[in-house]
């Protein structure tokens, strides 16, 4: 994001924060640098960190805005690989509903243990719970491919390994819970670029498994053999990243920049304890209470972008709309468009983010327009049933989707004072899921 350097402000409430309601416009502070110019990316959010009392260190050849966007990645690998490689559950569970049953209990799951997390977060440490999480990433990643070697084999209807499929997409819905909470509440204690930098990693991950999808489809055949190795390469490039995320997280905590805002948190907790005293449980919940009043706009917008996003996508694109030149490849076209524009949106809050929080909610609500757009073009004139305006259509739903969410996680943590603020990203999370959730059944009622 950029901006001019501005001078922190103390971590209290103040009135130039952003407003606690949904009408609330951000407004700046008195600018006055306290950095060089070549930091003034890194410069701390002007509505959550305290006054430094050293120069902010550079963050060194982006190191921790890449190992930020890397770990954004890393968390949604596992999920996207689960569902890419549906063909190969269906195939040899044919009566099962494989993709609702591994949605719903990867959503089910990871609501229940992000509320934990919610509750009881002050209780452990956020580095602990991503390398946990990480590690169980990795543990039901490696369910399928070894049992694909060692027990299925390829053989159609042993329903035995579809319960421990199930199980494995339940234990990654953990890891995902304390994974994306510890990331995404970490990067809410920094400055806007790095929560930027995670946002646009868990679209790269959605480009990524594309990607994968087109060249199985164009390399492997699509019998019983190439069904295997596709899936395969899924889990296995998976658990690659996995590591990869793994390392990165045990370098980061030592780089200087991201020392210093754990420092600069530090303080803000022994400031908040002397003033307050030591903390009970009684003031834990009204602080965690509070904390979710002063972002539940945040929160509702976030719901609504996903209720509207998952009721479209992937269900009608991958179900509800055909192409007689494209055959077989529209779906995933259409599907790869989506990720490529998510992306993009992601990334465009580095150049320009909407501080007014009124404008940005709006806008997630005036994203319910798509859903008669998507009519139109599946009952609509016949010009709006073709490829271009479906593919069009698409690419802003991806591009909307990304943007929107990249402007609310960004804000989102900045309304609170920094030592509330990783309570305040793993809240944004919660409501997140609560909106895929929803969106994942709006699918399954609404028959385009």
């Amino acid at each position: 994001m950029l901006f001019t350097p501005l001078k922190p402000p103390t971590p209290i409430l103040s009135e130039n924060r952003i407003s606690a309601n949904m009408g609330g416009a951000t407004t700046s502070p008195t600018a006055e640098s306290t950095v060089t110019a070549s930091d003034n990316s890194d410069s701390p959010s002007r509505l959550l960190l305290p006054k430094p009392t050293t120069k902010i260190p550079e963050d060194s050849y982006h190191l921790a805005y890449i190992i930020y966007f890397i770990l954004g990645t890393g968390y949604l690998i596992p999920w996207n690989a689960f569902i890419t490689a549906v063909d190969y559950f269906s195939y040899l569970y044919p009566d099962a509903s494989v993709d609702r049953v591994f949605a719903v209990v990867y959503m089910i799951v990871g609501l229940i243990s992000l509320l934990f997390i919610v509750f009881y977060s002050h209780k452990s440490h956020s580095f602990v719970r991503i390398n946990v999480g990480l590690g169980l990433f990795v543990v039901s990643l490696l369910v399928v491919p070894v049992m694909d070697v060692t027990y299925i084999k390829g053989q159609v209807g042993v329903y035995g390994g579809f319960y421990v499929s199930v199980a494995a997409v339940g234990l990654s819905g953990i890891a995902d819970a304390l994974v994306q909470g510890g990331v995404i509440g970490t990067a809410g204690e920094m400055p806007e670029r790095y929560m930027q930098a995670v946002v646009a990693g868990t679209a790269a991950s959605g480009v990524l498994i594309s990607i994968l999808r087109i060249f199985t489809k164009a390399v492997y055949s699509q019998d019983t053999h190439g069904i295997r190795k596709s899936a395969n390469l899924y889990f296995i490039v998976s658990i690659a990243v996995m590591f990869i995320c793994i390392v990165l997280h045990n370098v980061a905590h030592r780089l200087p920049v991201i020392k210093h805002y754990n420092d600069l948190k530090i303080q803000a907790v022994n400031d908040e304890k002397e003033e307050k005293g030591d903390d009970s449980d009684a003031l834990l919940q009204s602080t965690l209470w509070d904390t979710i009043g002063t972002i539940k706009w945040y929160g509702l917008g976030t719901v609504i972008l996903y209720v509207v996003t998952l009721s479209i996508f992937p269900g009608y694109i991958t179900e509800d709309v055909h192409s007689e030149i494209l055959k077989d490849w529209y779906p995933i076209i259409l599907l790869t468009s989506y990720n490529v524009f998510d992306l993009v949106g992601k990334c465009l809050t580095s150049v320009y983010v909407i501080e007014n929080s009124k404008v940005a909610i709006g806008a997630s609500f005036a994203r319910l327009l798509f859903f008669p757009v998507y009519l139109a073009c599946l009952h609509g004139p016949m010009f709006l049933r073709t490829e271009i305006p479906v593919t069009i259509v698409t690419c802003l739903l991806g591009l909307t989707n990304g943007y929107l969410t990249s402007c609310l996680l960004m804000l989102g943590p900045k309304t609170v004072p920094l030592q509330h603020a990783e309570t305040a990203g793993i809240v944004l999370v919660l409501f997140l899921v609560v909106g895929l959730a929803c969106g994942s059944v709006v699918s399954w009622l609404w028959v385009i």
